[in-house]
């Protein structure tokens, strides 16, 4: 699998030396997920940190009436784990899933830890994605209780462009707060509008 979107997004954060990124792409490995494949289970132990290449992830709870909450997606360039679980090591709050067939470099925790011993580097990189990572979740709890449908529609545009054509409509929804009718019926009107 072709290492260079990986690489691409570390270098925006961090400058690395070409025996630094061998050391890091020693310790990655490839996956591949078929569509609709769980790779993490709520109740499960998060033991690794996945990055996108081809495909998307979603990030989701249930909840006790069995509907489905969609927190993030992962596509192309992305990273994702249930941070709760892989720092901690208890159990995970969330289910991890295939959107579609997915390629991935997976890094598991172990493995980062030799990473941040042998390239010291990758504390600072990994250090901004779990800032960025709260900062966007912050923003997203209070956007969920103060923005009105709406809004939050807009603002899941700019943050997933990639994503607002390729999504079913069920997934959009479910990540903004509405059910799939009202995102339906809000979604005419905005279009009738523009």
């Amino acid at each position: 699998m072709d290492a260079a979107p990986i690489l691409a997004n570390v270098r925006r954060l961090i400058d690395l030396q070409p025996d630094e990124e061998q050391a890091f792409l020693a310790l990655l490995q490839p996956r591949q997920a078929r569509r609709k494949a769980l790779l993490l289970e709520a109740g499960g132990t998060c033991t690794e940190s996945l990055f996108v290449v081809e495909g998307c992830l979603r990030s989701f709870t249930v909840d006790a009436d069995g509907a489905e909450h969609v927190l993030s997606f992962a596509p192309p360039g992305w990273w994702m784990a249930d941070l709760y679980s892989l720092v901690s090591g208890r159990a995970a709050l969330l289910n991890i899933q295939a959107l579609e067939d997915t390629q991935m470099w997976v890094l598991s925790r172990p493995d980062q830890e030799t990473l941040f011993a042998q390239v010291p580097k990758f504390e600072r990189f990994f250090r901004i994605l779990v800032e960025r990572s709260l900062v966007s979740y912050q923003q997203r709890l209070l956007d969920q209780t103060t923005l009105p449908a709406e809004e939050r529609y807009q603002k899941f545009c700019s943050y997933y462009p990639s994503l607002v054509h390729t999504l079913p409509q069920k997934q959009i929804a479910s990540f903004i707060g509405v059910t799939p009718e009202f995102f339906s019926k809000m979604r005419s009107a905005l279009l009738r509008r523009d």
